[in-house]
């Protein structure tokens, strides 16, 4: 009861059930990912026997790091924002802004790019929010809307269980318990003596790194530069 009066409380009516399975989901997860941020004490490195990567998507691998420098707070409420290139507060922030804020760092915008698209193409884009036009506030914050954005960019790469086919700067989705999605940016950093790379996300500790590849089920895998 209390989570369903808070959710009702600071959010928006249709996002209701989902924000709380989200607390649900922080009490059993936002804590047992295996964390490694940059207050956690434990080191993670650059991958063995590689010249760092100056590429696009070694940059973008760099710029999702950068994020974990920044304090932020798991907060999914409704913001209204500016556009072109708008952002929630600084301190706040979920998944998706994870991508969003690692993709604004090498100049694009995906508030801008997914709102044109979904503008023009409504129909091809999920209707789960029981919205009837788009809404440049939200839109590019919600990870369907994502997937669907970088699939109709070409970006769709095979779902594997070879940590190896996943590189710095790929963006990998994710279903969590109770059928909620989930987003994050692969980093050319590993753990120990494991040549899996690490993910940069937001589950509910905020933007950090973190050895979860496989952790849960994927269901998306990209490669996106315009």
């Amino acid at each position: 009861m209390f989570i369903s009066y808070l959710a009702k409380l600071f959010f928006k009516p249709q996002n209701a059930q989902q924000l709380k399975y989200f607390f649900i989901l922080f009490v059993f997860f936002g804590f047992n990912c295996g964390g490694y941020d940059n207050h956690s004490g434990t080191s993670y490195h650059h991958t063995k026997h590689h010249v760092k990567d100056t590429s696009f998507f070694g940059k973008l691998s760099d710029s999702a790091i950068a994020l974990t420098l920044q304090k932020v707070t798991y907060d999914p409420a409704y913001f209204v924002i500016p556009y072109p290139n708008g952002d929630v507060p600084a301190d706040k922030g979920v998944c998706c802004d994870v991508v969003i804020r690692a993709y604004h760092k090498m100049g694009i915008d995906l508030q801008k790019e997914v709102h044109e698209d979904l503008s023009a193409n409504f129909n091809q884009y999920p209707h789960k929010w029981q919205l009837t036009k788009p809404d440049k506030n939200i839109d590019h914050r919600r990870v369907p809307n994502l997937m669907t954005f970088f699939q109709r960019n070409k970006s769709q790469l095979p779902i594997t269980h070879e940590s190896a086919d996943y590189k710095p700067g790929d963006i990998v989705c994710w279903i969590l318990p109770r059928d909620l999605t989930h987003i994050g940016i692969v980093i050319d950093s590993t753990l120990g003596n494991s040549e899996r790379n690490l993910i940069v996300h937001n589950i509910g500790r905020g933007q950090v790194v973190e050895d979860c590849l496989f952790k849960f089920k994927i269901i998306g895998h990209y490669r996106f530069k315009k």
